[in-house]
């Protein structure tokens, strides 16, 4: 008979598959393709501005809503979002207030197009959304979205900086993160006994022993993969004002450079321009790599595989030699619909959601990376995330992607091109000229 204590790992290890692989999910939210992008320009029509877009009420105002509240978002696999919304009931039911799930399907590319429907038929179906950040800057455009500034800036200080960055566009605050992500550099401390402080130093060892994995496909995995590095190497995707492509540049180039070198000497898996997160991790458990670029999610499942089980550490991202230490964040948020029925409501609700106690639940149980900093001291954190704090590092050195109206075709540019150049179906220098000139093409259309 299975003891207790045996059960509670058995009923967490569970939780933890699923929980990291819906964290897996949010964070890689964004995946780009060519119907994305139509949809994006459909989306647009005539170039729009986030002047005059409507002010969500205060949470001074709300505290008295009464009514039903809404929250769109995908599939609850974690479960997370329903505990939060059973507390939330229980908190405010009194008062004649409800809040009720509404889950859009699991496909991020799915979940974008109907939140975009609702949205362009003014719908007052969904209240709150759980967004994307990079949706962010084409929702706000269109006028969408409520402007969450002066909230957000009652509770700047509670936040990872880098977290809100992608949440602000034109001056404003468009929503409150709520959990995120960033990649880590998970090595084989049997082959790679100590961090490489540099992704050359990485590279060396990784050609010295098994490789390198990381997300290589055209997909969204690999604008994030490539951005890491060039990001690392000082590089940019647009201008300051987000209206010129500067992607075409010396610091890009270097990084693309040694990406496509480290294919072709072996140092990466050959493999890794088919690889999506999954297959990343299957070979590193299965010993076919001594160093993976991945997600916080793959941890405690690289942790019961015989193979690395016990041999392996992570670390946060390193610097690019003569550079210096980046990443690209992930994660997700609530936003407030522009079409809300119920607004005062849906300001309570984004209230509770991004809560602290809500936050250090979600990390603690739901292994769903914090977006406060508080609740990288709390010790039920500690006890159940014991690298915490190497997540808070390698959130704190990452950057958002591309704060664009046009984020969809960007990304599309950026992995499609590259992928061709670790391919060696182009040249490095061919690919960052072809995908700027069709990042310039989208910017030019808003």
């Amino acid at each position: 008979m299975e003891s207790p204590a045996r059960r509670t790992v058995i009923r967490m290890t569970r939780r933890l598959l699923v929980c990291g692989l819906s964290c897996l999910l949010l964070a890689a939210a964004g995946c780009g393709n060519g119907q994305r992008a139509a949809d994006a320009r459909a989306a647009h029509g005539e170039a729009g501005s986030t002047r005059g877009a409507p002010v969500a009420p205060t949470l001074a105002a709300s505290r008295d809503a009464r009514g039903t509240v809404r929250f769109c978002t995908g599939k609850d696999f974690s479960g997370a979002y329903t505990k939060a919304i059973e507390r939330f009931n229980a908190r405010y039911g009194g008062q004649g207030l409800e809040a009720r799930l509404v889950e859009l399907p699991i496909s991020t590319d799915e979940q974008r197009r109907q939140t975009i429907l609702r949205l362009q038929m003014r719908s007052a179906e969904c209240d709150v959304f759980q967004a994307d950040p990079t949706w962010i800057a084409e929702f706000s455009r269109q006028r969408w979205l409520m402007d969450m500034t002066a909230y957000v800036r009652t509770r700047a200080d509670e936040f990872i900086g880098s977290t809100l960055a992608p949440f602000h566009y034109d001056g404003r605050y468009w929503g409150v993160p709520q959990f995120t992500g960033a990649g880590l550099l998970f090595r084989r401390t049997d082959q790679v006994p100590t961090a490489p402080s540099t992704w050359q130093e990485a590279y060396r060892e990784a050609a010295a022993h098994e490789g390198l994995a990381y997300q290589g496909a055209a997909y969204e995995g690999l604008t994030v993969n490539f951005l890491e590095i060039a990001y690392a190497a000082g590089g940019r995707v647009l201008s300051d004002d987000g209206r010129r492509a500067v992607l075409d540049s010396p610091a890009n180039l270097r990084a693309l450079r040694f990406m496509v070198d480290g294919v072709e000497s072996g140092a990466a898996l050959r493999a890794v321009t088919t690889y999506l997160e999954e297959p990343t991790r299957f070979a590193f458990e299965a010993g076919r790599a001594t160093l993976m670029r991945n997600w916080p999610y793959a941890y405690p499942l690289a942790a019961k595989a015989p193979a690395v089980r016990g041999r392996f550490a992570v670390s946060p991202l390193p610097a690019f030699e003569g550079g210096q230490r980046a990443g690209v964040l992930g994660g997700n948020g609530p936003v407030l619909s522009s079409y809300s029925g119920n607004p005062r409501a849906g300001m309570l609700l984004i209230d509770h959601l991004t809560s602290p106690r809500t936050i250090e639940e979600n990390m603690a149980v739901h292994f769903l990376p914090s977006v406060l900093h508080a609740s990288y001291e709390s010790p039920a954190v500690r006890r159940a995330v014991p690298f915490a704090g190497t997540i808070k590092q390698a959130i704190e050195q990452a950057r958002p992607r591309p704060v664009s109206p046009v984020y969809p075709e960007i990304t599309q540019a950026i992995h499609d091109n590259v992928n061709a150049a670790l391919s060696g179906r182009i040249s490095a220098e061919d690919a960052l000229e072809q995908a700027q000139r069709q990042i310039e093409e989208a910017l030019n259309r808003f």
